[in-house]
């Protein structure tokens, strides 16, 4: 995959909270994990997305808003802040991508409806050959849908805007 980077959206403490951490987290952590030691077995860019929002208790430098632990970023990983769903808005990601002469994105990670969503739509909109990891996604149930429902509905949906593939199918591309 040549001129591919990485996305990892909002995996931050916050969304890991005892009681109310996000659905399949830890087949999430684990799929997040394959996807970034294979990207960067083959030195491919990695961009961490951190959302930022004292609404959501997300406020900068809290322990919730940090970045969670078993993602093992680096000093030299490169970590996006954000304010709104969509990574692209107001931010200086696309401006890395150029130049990092990038055009392929894989996005992972966390909310499936809001910042998966806006961030796939807007990569998209951009001209980026976007594709989302279709198991290395998630978010919560609501009072109208199941998170399982959610992350079904967006891997069809997206597909609009981003081929689908598994970490697995990832993996097994860069070998």
């Amino acid at each position: 995959m040549q001129a591919t980077a990485l996305l990892i959206i909002d995996v931050q403490n916050r969304m890991f909270q005892r009681g109310a951490s996000v659905y399949h987290d830890a087949k999430l952590l684990y799929n997040l994990k394959k996807l970034i030691a294979s990207a960067k077995s083959k030195h491919m860019p990695i961009f961490y997305i951190q959302h930022e929002s004292k609404g959501l208790d997300l406020q900068r430098h809290s322990e919730n808003w940090k970045l969670h632990p078993f993602l093992s970023v680096e000093k030299d990983d490169l970590v996006i802040q954000k304010t709104t769903p969509d990574s692209f808005y107001e931010t200086t990601l696309e401006e890395h991508l150029h130049n990092k002469g990038i055009q392929n994105l894989l996005i992972a990670g966390i909310q499936t409806e809001v910042c998966i969503d806006t961030t796939c739509r807007s990569a998209h909109s951009k001209g980026f050959s976007t594709h989302l990891i279709e198991d290395a996604h998630s978010t919560w149930d609501t009072p109208i849908l199941k998170a399982s429902q959610m992350i079904q509905h967006h891997n069809y949906t997206l597909q609009w805007f981003a081929n689908t593939i598994s970490t697995d199918q990832f993996v097994d591309r860069l070998r």
